[in-house]
């Protein structure tokens, strides 16, 4: 068995256990993008379980470790990548720096908050990658403030092409603590779905922008 399954599947396990991540094929939601999604992805529960949160800070750690090396700084993605971000920088005793979704509207107008001078390289913390734009932008953003990029982690990502495509164009290796794929096969094991959902579930991801729901709520992952 690959060694990085198991806390791919429990981070899965938990994500669908306090419904961080919600699976509803037959229920869809509405994303912000305006695409039909039978999914719908709310990391920021995580910090709210001190076990669960615990675990990811532990599994990000010795992802940078093993797929980055130490950097001399660890940088989080606005909103949801700052907490896990500062949780990281502390385990690891290193500089924590955090990316702004728009620039400050006043003062210096920082995009990039933090001391930049404690050091150049940096391994960023996301929350969840869909289809990689912001995520990018945020890395753009540390590249322009004069930052080496050494790569990306995320708890969970989506795994799209279009996000895939953007990231190798970007020159950015992602590495995500658990995917898609991974959390339709825990989702199945432990019931949340059924075998009848799966074709729908796959088929929303190899194209999302085109994939129709019945009914739709209101939903911004």
């Amino acid at each position: 068995m690959d060694p990085r399954l198991d806390p791919a599947l429990k981070i899965a396990e938990f994500l669908l256990r306090i419904k961080a991540v919600r699976l509803e094929p037959k229920k869809p939601f509405t994303w912000a993008s305006g695409w039909i999604s039978p999914i719908y992805c709310d990391n920021r529960k995580t910090l709210s379980h001190p076990i669960m949160r615990t675990y990811i800070r532990q599994q990000f750690v010795e992802a940078i470790n093993n797929e980055f090396g130490k950097p001399d700084m660890i940088a989080g993605v606005a909103t949801g990548g700052i907490a896990h971000g500062a949780l990281v920088a502390q385990e690891m005793g290193l500089p924590f720096i955090y990316v702004r979704s728009t620039a400050k509207g006043h003062g210096l107008k920082n995009m990039v908050e933090g001391d930049l001078t404690q050091g150049r390289n940096v391994v960023v913390v996301e929350d969840l990658v869909s289809t990689g734009k912001s995520s990018l932008q945020a890395v753009a953003a540390l590249r322009d403030a004069g930052c080496e990029v050494k790569g990306m982690v995320s708890i969970f990502t989506y795994g799209l092409k279009e996000a895939s495509e953007a990231f190798a164009k970007a020159k950015v290796r992602l590495y995500s603590l658990t995917d898609y794929h991974i959390l339709l096969k825990q989702a199945i094991t432990d019931d949340y779905i059924t075998e009848n959902d799966l074709a729908s579930l796959r088929s929303w991801r190899e194209d999302p922008a085109n994939w129709t729901g019945a009914t739709t709520r209101k939903a911004t992952p």
